[in-house]
């Protein structure tokens, strides 16, 4: 299993020199397979190249998860070329009760009104399907299950398997911790109740890619924001066994400097090997 990262970047696209190295692109990650078609994780601006690669690719069919519907996650979706590509089939799963609902919550981004193209325009085939916490289904050949997060107006974060059940990465992205400052597993305590749900939803994870927006002085100032800090991140894939981090969905104010150092400051964690997403970064799953 390979995970390619297009998007690494929180709330608002930052292109620029400041923002170079580690990439300026919203959310969207690829999970890549042999066997299986491709899984594409979020559609933030980060889509648009990895459309242009899929569009030239054999495979006419993927799956695009979303884990919730904020702007910076679906910016990408009326830039992504298969989208416009006639007989490409796209396996559409939508934080939702309903498949109905799936496809209209979409719908209200494609509707004319914020970007030019509508929905029912798409010349690709489009299947929409809801995704519900703590339901297993499969996509692309992956059991994939999904988890509520902390999150305004909802999240879903994702825990990816292979077939063979070798392999399992997570995707958190858009989620406040399940525990206040100073209790839990941050403060070296046994988790609460809904900090011991993601826990065990992590437990045993090979990777996992987890929002780490804020530095801890920045989530104390927007506590209620619906983001993570990376000190939170390690306290929690540790109490899981985890055996990889990844740093994920950087601050927009964060320049490459500011992410050199916190690098360098967590990859020195014991008993965790951390590392950070960076736009073009590809990363194979043992």
């Amino acid at each position: 299993m390979q995970l390619t990262f297009w998007g690494v970047r929180g709330s608002i696209p930052t292109p620029g020199e400041a923002t170079r190295k580690w990439g300026g692109n919203s959310a969207c990650i690829e999970v890549s397979c042999s066997g299986h078609e491709p899984l594409v994780l979020d559609c933030g601006t980060g889509a648009r190249g990895l459309g242009a690669k899929l569009v030239g690719s054999d495979s006419r069919e993927l799956t695009l998860l979303f884990s919730h519907l904020h702007v910076d996650h679906i910016f990408g979706f009326p830039y992504f070329g298969p989208v416009y590509t006639p007989g490409y089939r796209l396996n559409v799963g939508i934080p939702a009760y309903s498949d109905e609902e799936a496809r209209e919550r979409l719908g209200r981004f494609l509707n004319g009104t914020f970007h030019p193209t509508r929905l029912r325009d798409i010349p690709a085939d489009l299947n929409f399907f809801a995704v519900r916490p703590a339901r297993t289904f499969v996509a692309s050949g992956y059991n994939v299950t999904g988890i509520r997060l902390n999150h305004p107006g909802g999240s879903i974060g994702y825990r990816i398997r292979t077939a063979t059940a070798a392999q399992d990465i997570a995707y958190v992205t858009d989620s406040a911790p399940f525990a206040r400052p100073g209790e839990g597993v941050i403060a070296g305590e046994e988790a609460i109740p809904a900090e011991a749900r993601l826990v065990e939803f992590l437990r045993g994870c090979d990777t996992v890619v987890y929002d780490t927006m804020y530095s801890r002085g920045e989530y104390l100032e927007k506590m209620t924001w619906g983001h993570s800090y990376p000190e939170y991140a390690v306290a929690v894939c540790r109490a899981a066994g985890v055996r990889r981090l990844v740093l994920f969905h950087h601050n927009p104010e964060a320049t490459d400097a500011v992410l050199d150092e916190r690098l360098e400051r967590f990859a020195k964690t014991e008993g965790l090997v951390v590392t950070q997403a960076a736009e073009g970064m590809v990363l194979d799953v043992p």
